[in-house]
């Protein structure tokens, strides 16, 4: 009978939950304003987080009242924005007004809240800041500056350009069109109840994300919940009770008062739960597990043993990375997950690197392995790569990034692991 080294299990949520949580800190250092190379950048006061296809992080820097770009390198620069005010214009000619949340499209385009100037700006990628909607402080749906909010905080993008705005103080999700047409998806009226459009409430909602089924989350931070609504406008609470801590599926789980969140390629939902200074993951099953994070401070490190301080929005890349916009202690810190092997489970062994890798990946043999085939899937289970010679090293240029599942086959034993390719 065949031997499988490491099983890998038919849901991708149990594979992931095998992965070793590692948290690092990818630029900024003590409050201020600098652009510069990982630790030589500050920030003062991080809000929202954001990436691009490219790798690109995107940063609202909501005291410097600037959005800051960070490259896969690290070295961070300031994209648009300067002194607080309002001012529609390119680069560090135009102002805002403590940007909060942020958001890319699949061109490149940047939207965000704009907290204080009640409304949504939108930079592409030439840095020209324009208005998309929004005007004085109020409440009104309708087309480009008729509409007014008060207090939009998170934007997150769908797969067709709409816009979707988590708009703290009138408690409700609006939604933009790709013509600046602002209107209201749910939510009236301070509170907290489930249903459709209007007959729903919120409580100060912050967070917003979709995913590519056109499903919309929301961290409705004062109910300490975690919401959905399906394309058809029904709101439901995916996650969550009263405020407090506690991992588990559904209404036992608890989160207090949770800023942002994101979603992986995967339908996993990340959350930083705020005051609990901690990153969550919710799989698709609803089941609630904490991430990173113990209690308030600064640390790197694994899992538990780090430490945040208000982290207040999340990313994700297409690699599986987080990305974390650490508000209190002014970093942007990432999350990678690597993938951990019960050595119970090993009677040999065979090593990949480098993980993640760019070009070509290398399998390390013990014992004399010979390797009689090497399979390689993305997550939905489609075969990518298929080889039967003896060979160390795979060429894997071609792949678009995103995490790959690698089968090899040796004799009667069988290596199964994951790999991200960058």
């Amino acid at each position: 009978m065949k031997r499988t080294i490491f099983l890998l299990s038919a849901s991708i949520a149990t594979f992931m939950s095998n992965a070793q949580v590692i948290v690092t800190t990818l630029a900024g250092s003590t409050s201020g304003f600098a652009d510069g190379p990982g630790n030589v950048a500050q920030f003062n006061a991080p809000w929202g987080v954001a990436t691009d296809a490219a790798g690109n992080v995107y940063v609202g820097d909501s005291s410097n009242h600037k959005i800051r770009k960070i490259t896969p390198a690290g070295v961070v620069s300031t994209f648009a924005g300067s002194t607080q005010g309002y001012t529609d214009d390119t680069g560090d000619a135009a102002q805002f007004n403590t940007p909060t949340g942020v958001a890319t499209d699949a061109t490149g385009n940047v939207y965000l809240g704009d907290l204080f100037n009640y409304n949504i700006r939108k930079i592409i990628q030439a840095a020209e800041v324009s208005t998309l909607a929004g005007s004085t402080i109020g409440y009104a749906d309708g087309p480009g500056d008729m509409a007014q909010f008060s207090a939009p905080w998170g934007v997150a993008i769908d797969a067709v350009g709409n816009v979707y705005v988590a708009d703290i103080s009138n408690d409700n999700i609006r939604k933009i069109t790709p013509a600046g047409v602002v209107s209201t998806l749910a939510g009236f009226g301070q509170g907290f109840a489930d249903g459709i459009g209007a007959a729903a409430k919120f409580c100060q909602p912050r967070g917003v994300a979709t995913d590519s089924a056109g499903n919309v989350y929301i961290a409705d931070t004062c109910n300490s919940k975690i919401r959905k609504i399906t394309p058809a406008g029904e709101v439901s609470t995916l996650a969550g009770s009263t405020a407090g801590f506690a991992d588990g599926t559904g209404a036992t789980a608890q989160f207090n008062q949770p800023f942002g969140l994101t979603t992986d390629s995967a339908g996993n939902v990340y959350v930083a739960d705020t005051l609990n200074n901690k990153i969550r993951k919710i799989t698709p099953e609803g089941l609630v597990s904490t991430l990173a994070g113990s209690t308030a401070g600064f640390a790197d490190g694994t899992g538990a043993t780090a430490k945040f301080d208000l982290p207040a929005s999340v990313a994700t890349d297409a690699a599986g990375n987080v990305y974390i916009a650490d508000k209190n202690n002014h970093k942007i810190r990432k999350i990678t997950q690597q993938l951990g092997v019960d050595q119970n489970e090993i009677n040999s062994k065979i090593t990949m690197y480098p993980n993640p890798v760019t070009n070509v990946l290398t399998l390390q043999l013990e014992n004399g392995c010979v390797l009689d085939k090497i399979s390689i899937t993305d997550l939905s289970g489609k075969i990518i790569i298929t080889l039967t010679q003896n060979i160390t090293a795979v060429n894997v240029e071609n792949l678009s990034q995103g995490i790959y599942i690698l089968e090899v086959y040796s004799g009667e034993e069988k290596y199964v692991g994951r790999f991200v390719k960058e």
